[in-house]
């Protein structure tokens, strides 16, 4: 017999993976599918930081690295900091995790207790409430608009606050908005959130890939911000599986603990990679698909509202734009599907993202190059011209 724990059952697919098995099946029939549905640009890692995980390999470091992270890259980050934010952030209160996802166990495992709640926007990433369910947390929806910029505000958080809330997270940029929290807003809510004894948790995995504002990290705010980011979207690491979580001093012992009993130590040889992402010349290179990111997002953002879908909101970053399609149809997974099937064009269902007209949404990813941009945008005309 199989027992599988009660909490599964809050645990929800993401629908957009299965859409990608159908592409891939699609394709290995010969079809041709225009992929705009995964969060992963399509460039390849940066040489330089290719070559430096094969010369740790080469060097033998294939041992773990202390349970908190290579010394070197916490130090390479809190530098990173420093340069680009102008904030000082000690390295030891910098852990190294396995991806985003790791940093966000270990930041929602050292605040949640059994019933405890944890306000998140919606629509949002999937992956956060379930987060805060695999550690038997509660979840409030916060629905969020156009009117707010597709961001949790003081406001809304007053609004939804409980005796039971601990904490409040926030994206900045967001998935699948793209948006960007204002340092205004970001300290009415820090101010909000700290009244109330609670903690406020921000993910800025998206952070280097904004095109017009600048996002702020939240720590130029206040120093007790838990902030969660990643090698995966600027620095192009996505396979390799690295993260980083900076967390408030009276966290660290814990944080520390607890990663040694979750996942010991982050990969070595992806650590020792990421060192040269932080070198000039690679920050060049970053920097310039950034740009090309910047062009893909122009341009898909002016056809698709040709086409007829409404997107009120230009956003400032991540790789995404977040388009109501009620035009076409109120059954975003079912529209999807028929795009995928008759047209080959993948894009992802708003249902994916939360409960807030996710039916009426979906979302497209610009994570591929121009010429297939033009070629979805082709498909895509024709299609809801059916």
């Amino acid at each position: 017999m199989s027992r599988i724990a009660d909490r599964l059952n809050d645990i929800q697919p993401f629908h957009v993976m299965a859409l990608l098995g159908r592409a891939h099946e699609l394709e290995a029939q010969g079809r041709s599918i225009i992929h705009m549905e995964i969060g992963e640009p399509d460039f390849v890692t940066a040489q330089p930081i290719i070559d430096a995980g094969v010369e740790a390999l080469q060097a033998g470091h294939t041992h773990y690295t202390p349970t908190m992270g290579l010394p070197a890259l916490r130090e390479a980050i809190s530098e990173y900091y420093k340069t680009r934010y102008g904030v000082d952030v000690p390295s030891r209160r910098i852990v190294i995790t396995p991806g985003a996802s790791g940093a966000l166990q270990l930041a929602f495992s050292v605040l949640i207790n059994p019933g405890d709640e944890v306000v998140l926007a919606d629509p949002g990433y999937p992956c956060n409430r379930h987060f805060v369910r695999l550690n038997e947390g509660e979840t409030i929806s916060a629905q969020v608009g156009m009117k707010s910029h597709y961001q949790l505000t003081a406001d809304i958080l007053k609004s939804v606050w409980s005796d039971n809330t601990v904490a409040a997270m926030l994206a900045s940029p967001s998935n699948p908005t793209g948006t960007i929290v204002s340092d205004e807003q970001l300290k009415l809510m820090h101010d909000f959130v700290s009244a109330k004894q609670g903690a406020l948790v921000v993910d800025e995995i998206y952070h280097g890939l904004t095109y017009d504002a600048k996002a702020n990290t939240a720590l130029s705010v206040a120093d007790d911000i838990f902030v969660i980011n990643s090698f995966s979207k600027y620095f192009g690491m996505t396979g390799w599986r690295l993260g980083w979580l900076v967390v408030p001093d009276e966290y660290v012992d814990a944080v520390d603990r607890l990663a040694q009993n979750i996942f010991l130590a982050a990969s070595t040889v992806a650590q020792y990679a990421a060192l040269a992402g932080f070198k000039p010349d690679t920050i060049m290179l970053l920097d310039e698909r950034r740009d090309e990111l910047a062009a893909r997002r122009d341009y898909l953002l002016i056809a698709l509202r040709e086409i007829g879908f409404d997107i009120p909101v230009t956003p400032d970053g991540a790789l995404y734009l977040y388009a109501n399609c009620e035009k076409f149809s109120t059954d975003s997974f079912q529209f999807v599907s028929d795009l995928l099937e008759e047209a080959g064009v993948a894009i992802t269902p708003g249902i994916d993202f939360g409960d807030h007209e996710a039916n009426k949404h979906v979302r497209f990813a610009y994570t591929t190059n121009l010429e297939n941009l033009r070629e979805g945008v082709k498909r895509i005309s024709e299609f809801v011209s059916r």
